[in-house]
């Protein structure tokens, strides 16, 4: 692979080493991190333990990153930002959209208007916006692949912890797109990948595995969720 990918995503672990396993296979890719403005939300923790995974990774002054800001909320943004890719690429063959939404601990009855439209903007809207734009490039050109991430995360509540609702919310939203674009991914001329990876903290292996799949490009593979787990990978 030596060009051609575009990495959009929440900002996470998982998503910083998506982007490791693409600096090291192409001489650049485009990045365009959901930046988590939610006040008072779990971060995803960066491999060190201390700031944001965006601003410790190693990639964050690659050359190799082509760095775009985009607003989820807008489908006007997500048109801008596939264009914008597509210009400084030449052309996407293969889009990385990584789900991995911050932890928000709220009772219901608790959230603000503010966090309510948060989820939506940032953590729903923006998926469906950029895929719309994403299979039409596909569907025009004849080729590309498509790949959601996300983790497959059971949580687990401490007796006096609120569960995660926003965080929770979005990823489920997100599974089901997921689960829409693999099942009609055979009727398309593109491929569709779905990938999900418990929670085992090999961030490196999973994305790993994405990327081998990636490079393969098996239409056997074509309209699968492709899993990884503890104990190595599988199908």
């Amino acid at each position: 692979m030596t060009r051609g990918i575009l990495i959009a995503g929440n900002e996470s672990v998982l998503l910083s080493a998506i982007e490791a396993e693409a600096a090291k296979r192409t001489e650049s890719y485009v990045f365009a991190p959901i930046i988590n403005r939610f006040p008072g939300a779990a971060p995803q923790p960066s491999p060190k333990g201390e700031g944001s995974p965006l601003e410790t990774h190693p990639t964050a002054d690659s050359p190799a990153r082509i760095l775009l800001d985009w607003n989820p909320s807008s489908p006007i943004s997500a048109r801008t930002l596939i264009l914008a890719a597509e210009n400084r690429l030449e052309r996407i063959s293969d889009a990385i959209l990584v789900c991995h939404s911050p932890q928000v601990r709220k009772d219901a009855a608790d959230l603000s208007f503010a966090d309510v439209e948060m989820l939506v903007n940032d953590h729903i809207k923006g998926w469906f916006f950029i895929v719309k734009e994403l299979t039409a490039v596909f569907k025009a050109r004849g080729e590309g692949t498509l790949a959601l991430v996300y983790p497959d995360i059971n949580e687990t509540t401490g007796e006096d912890e609120t569960p995660d609702l926003l965080g929770h919310s979005a990823l489920a939203v997100f599974r089901s797109l997921t689960r829409n674009l693999l099942a009609a991914a055979f009727s398309e001329p593109f491929l569709t990948l779905g990938f999900t990876g418990s929670e085992t903290g090999d961030d490196a292996g999973f994305a790993a595995f994405i990327f081998k799949q990636l490079e393969e490009k098996n239409r056997r593979g074509n309209g699968k969720l492709h899993k990884y787990g503890k104990l190595g990978f599988f199908k």
